[in-house]
């Protein structure tokens, strides 16, 4: 992987996410969560015509050797994020930061006024994220990450304004 001599980003191509990319969305999936999505969860997803998302995929090699991915969807004026995956090998790199920038753009693109999201709270890195891209806290979820041999964790949902 190449890297930008004054930053710690890799050099990669954000791409939309295709159909024939839902094993490589689910493969970084499992890397990124104890519950991981299906190939077919993510062909269900990405069928639809109000899902959208984006794959961050290292310059030169295949799109199924990416890095990190976004899912999104966007209806009725509002978009959120699904699910956002960085293959622990290149977190803190940029990747998710780049993958949500692009997909707050395109929700605009599509009309959305507002992106939402759900976070688990012991996930510092993510909510530090979140709110340097201007989400908020409006609620949480009480024990809804549920983690087998350890205790369950709350949801905090953010939200961001997008007009």
């Amino acid at each position: 992987m190449v890297f930008n001599l004054f930053s710690r980003q890799p050099e990669c191509l954000v791409l939309a996410i295709e159909m024939a990319d839902a094993r490589t969305a689910s493969r970084i999936h499992g890397e990124a969560f104890a519950r991981a999505w299906g190939d077919g969860e993510f062909e269900s997803l990405i069928s639809q015509q109000s899902v959208f998302g984006y794959l961050a995929c290292p310059e030169g090699r295949a799109r199924d050797a990416a890095a990190g991915f976004v899912l999104c969807r966007e209806a009725a004026g509002e978009a959120e994020i699904l699910s956002i995956g960085i293959s622990p090998k290149q977190r803190r790199t940029g990747l998710g930061w780049r993958l949500m920038r692009t997909a707050i753009l395109e929700a605009r693109r599509r009309g959305a006024e507002e992106m939402f999201l759900e976070v688990d709270e012991t996930n510092a890195a993510a909510v530090q994220m979140y709110r340097k891209l201007n989400f908020v806290q409006v609620g949480e979820r009480r024990a809804y990450y549920v983690r087998d041999g350890a205790p369950s964790t709350t949801a905090l949902v953010m939200r961001r304004d997008l007009r």
